[in-house]
């Protein structure tokens, strides 16, 4: 089994700043994408990010692009999730995922707790 867990979250004004992490333990996975999704109070979860083994690929959800940065760690099984010009509407839960089996936009084997933003107006 693959334990995740998240940190970083946290109240902030709108403008702010915040940094997420992830850190993977558990079974050895073998060069797997990690991602972050969201979900607002009455939302369904959102992909927020995604970034591939190596680092080399990353995706965004139109609504981050230009002010969240998805980064691997060293070692690769740490995911960061650099959170810039936080808006109101950024307010979440937000979950690490781990190993996508196909579509690393939408499909992990693996999900963290999630960490609470909230951003305040």
């Amino acid at each position: 089994q693959v334990q995740l867990v998240e940190s970083g979250g946290g109240l902030v004004q709108a403008g702010g700043s915040l940094r997420l992490s992830c850190a993977a333990s558990g079974r050895t996975l073998s060069r797997y994408a990690m991602g972050w999704f969201r979900q607002a109070l009455g939302n369904e979860r959102e992909f927020v990010a995604a970034i591939s083994w190596g680092g080399g690929t990353t995706l965004y959800a139109e609504s981050v692009k230009g002010r969240f940065a998805i980064s691997r760690g060293n070692p690769k099984n740490t995911v960061y999730l650099q959170m810039n010009t936080l808006k109101p509407e950024d307010t979440a839960v937000y979950y690490c995922a781990a190993d996508s089996p196909g579509d690393i936009m939408r499909d992990y084997n693996y999900w963290g707790q999630g960490t609470q933003v909230t951003v305040s107006s």
